[in-house]
């Protein structure tokens, strides 16, 4: 499908953006957190359920078929969005921390060992620290965290100092939902290959702002959830390397990723059905097609001029304001902006923000050890989406002003 829309008019094909909240229109810039819907996918998921209700890859029923063939047709159309060399190399998962928390069962029951090491960043999401410590705790591997400069970027030469032949995986994020910071994701890998070590990426940050190529990257597993790519809650994508999903054990069992079953013994599916065990959430599935659908009407390279140019505005504008700092001041980086007053608590702010009808995330954020790192409890962020515009920033910055004002 080709590149129609104009950024400016994406604004009016997201129902939630018409609401009204305490009596003024809706300023949504909590898109970090999740992204609102378009119409697109809300009636596809209505469809399925008033015309294809069924269950999949069992009936020979045609509302079987039909849910089937519409379920993996999603997978299809997530295949040719990151560019996977195989359809098979796409699992289905319930979202970014589903995913993750796959690869690290996966790496506790079979790749870690006493003695070796994974390593993050400083400016991971609990998702991609939780996961990695109960591994760790499990098999007596050592998590190392690479440290991060006090603007919030990755200082490249610590973390290329840490990898070694202990390294059995390097597991980071490509865009930190706090900081905004963009990863140096090729330079990542390059160094990790060149010891041998498999590299995995936390998306759940990128995939809504960039266009993600898994074959130019050439990480071996790239994780994201459905409902920040402006699809539904509750489903995501793994993305792995056929000989590493090859390799790995099974994350769950039950129905769909076996071929046999004995009281003896079990022979599991071929990918990608070895890691979808049970009935999956098919309404999700196919909904995210919607997305990839909606997703193909936009050309990436204007929501990326339109993205920074957002920022740009809102940090230029924010930083006349007395009292305010920016967490998070990379010089790449995408549309998040979060921010502290010397004298006003993050969650004042927004809630005086929300009776004003602006919608923005307050608190750590999942990113705890970040905090601690910048030394404060937490911050207000405003997220940014491609459907949000320069007068919503305009109406953002005159309501933190008069909150402000309240607060002081």
């Amino acid at each position: 499908m080709s590149a129609t829309k104009n950024i400016l008019d994406t604004h009016k094909d997201f129902p939630t953006l018409k609401r009204m909240i305490n009596g003024k229109p809706l300023v949504y810039f909590d898109n970090g957190a999740t992204a609102q819907k378009p119409q697109l996918v809300i009636d596809r998921i209505n469809d399925y359920y008033q015309n294809e209700n069924a269950n999949i890859h069992r009936g020979v029923h045609t509302l079987s078929q039909d849910a089937t063939s519409a379920y993996e047709e999603a997978r299809r159309k997530i295949q040719v969005l990151i560019n996977a060399p195989l359809e098979e190399e796409v699992i289905f998962t319930k979202g970014t921390t589903d995913g993750i928390n796959l690869i690290a069962n996966g790496f506790s029951r079979g790749f870690l060992n006493s003695g070796d090491e994974v390593i993050i960043s400083e400016m991971e999401h609990h998702s991609n620290i939780v996961p990695w410590q109960m591994a760790c705790e499990y098999t007596g591997a050592t998590l190392k965290v690479a440290p991060m400069n006090d603007e919030g970027e990755l200082i490249f030469e610590a973390f290329e100092a840490l990898l070694s032949a202990k390294t059995k995986l390097v597991a980071i994020t490509h865009v930190s939902n706090t900081l905004g910071t963009i990863n140096p994701a090729k330079d990542i890998v390059r160094v990790a290959h060149a010891k041998g070590i498999p590299v995995l990426f936390d998306g759940a940050q990128s995939v809504q702002h960039m266009a993600i190529d898994v074959q130019d990257l050439d990480c071996e597993f790239y994780v994201f959830g459905g409902h920040k790519m402006f699809g539904p809650t509750g489903i995501g994508v793994l993305y792995g390397k056929k000989e590493w999903l090859d390799k790995l054990p099974p994350y769950q069992g039950g129905g769909d990723m076996i071929k046999t079953v004995s009281f003896e013994k079990t022979t599991y599916n071929d990918l990608p059905y070895k890691f979808e065990a049970g009935t999956p959430n098919i309404a999700g599935g196919i909904g995210l097609g919607a997305a990839v659908d909606y997703l193909n009407t936009i050309d990436w390279n204007e929501v990326h001029t339109h993205e920074q140019g957002l920022l740009k505005y809102a940090t230029e504008q924010i930083l006349q304001i007395e009292g305010i700092k920016i967490i998070g001041t990379a010089k790449n980086k995408a549309g998040v902006l979060s921010f502290v007053h010397d004298k006003a608590h993050h969650y004042d702010i927004g809630t005086i923000l929300d009776q004003l009808g602006i919608a923005i995330r307050t608190g750590h954020h999942c990113t705890e050890p970040l905090m601690h790192r910048c030394k404060i409890t937490g911050t207000a962020r405003a997220s940014f989406a491609f459907y949000n515009t320069k007068e919503e920033i305009d109406v953002f910055i005159a309501a933190l002003k008069r909150a402000l004002k309240m607060l002081l």
